[in-house]
């Protein structure tokens, strides 16, 4: 039985990664025990299987299950790494594609969190990270409105007399 490293995670709507349902891993592992209780049970007293056989397939069995748990925490490092970047674009102008795909940019003033991941909060409407387009630490040029808030007054330094 192979498994594919894009196997553990699984792509959602809203462009976010989630680990894949525990319920395949426990059905495999369910499967793989009465396929080795059936061959225990029909096997030919006069030939035995080999001992052996049954300490291999466990072996690998086991190496299944563990690069399985590997592939559920990559999955939630990664989700979480998305969720710690979409909170660093609070206080940044993102110009995205709206819902009708159109583009809309502005100043994203919070992020909130539910079951697809996190979501900007761009001017009262609410942006997924895949509908980003470009990302900027200030606004659109000639108004000074809307300058970022971490962003300088002017270009002239100032100095203390």
């Amino acid at each position: 039985m192979t498994v594919s490293a894009t196997e553990a995670v699984t792509p959602t709507p809203a462009g976010m990664y989630q680990p894949a349902a525990a319920a395949t891993s426990a059905d495999d592992k369910e499967m793989f025990l009465n396929l080795m209780v059936a061959q225990l049970r029909y096997q030919d007293p006069m030939n035995p299987a080999d001992s052996g056989e049954f300490l291999a397939q466990n072996a690998q069995f086991t190496a299944l299950e563990k690069m399985q748990d590997v592939a559920d925490q990559t999955a939630a490092l990664l989700a979480a790494q998305i969720s710690f970047g979409a909170s660093g674009l609070v206080g940044r102008y993102v110009s995205y594609l709206d819902a009708d795909g159109t583009s809309a940019s502005g100043l994203v003033g919070s992020v909130s969190y539910d079951a697809n991941g996190p979501m900007l909060v761009v001017d009262d409407a609410f942006v997924t990270l895949g509908q980003v387009q470009s990302v900027s630490a200030t606004g659109p040029e000639g108004d000074p409105t809307d300058a970022a808030p971490n962003a300088p007054a002017s270009d002239t330094p100032t100095t203390n007399a």
